[in-house]
């Protein structure tokens, strides 16, 4: 008789309502990338700055909206945050 066999051995679920695991750090690396070139090229250093600023909201969005059909209470999370962003920049403006 042969040894009964055991099921494969699953990969974990690092994908988290539709946001690739290697998305975020892309994104991270990117920047970086842009950032150097900024040192190099000073004028330019403000698409780096953007970049790495726009990183985190791109990713709520993506989750915001890919992951709906996955995690819901996930993707509601992500859609309040970008709500209070989007509060903290209209406030921002009466403010000064």
């Amino acid at each position: 008789m042969s040894a009964p066999q055991s099921p494969p051995p699953q990969k974990p679920d690092t994908e988290l309502a539709g946001l690739p695991a290697w998305l975020y750090p892309l994104g991270f690396w990117v920047g970086v990338a842009l950032l150097a070139v900024g040192v190099l090229l000073p004028a330019y250093a403000w698409v780096g700055v953007v970049w790495i600023a726009s990183v985190p909201v791109l990713a709520a969005v993506w989750v915001a909206l890919a992951g709906w059909r996955v995690d819901r209470r996930l993707s509601v999370a992500a859609a309040l945050a970008l709500a209070g962003l989007a509060l903290v920049v209209v406030v921002r403006q009466f403010i000064g």
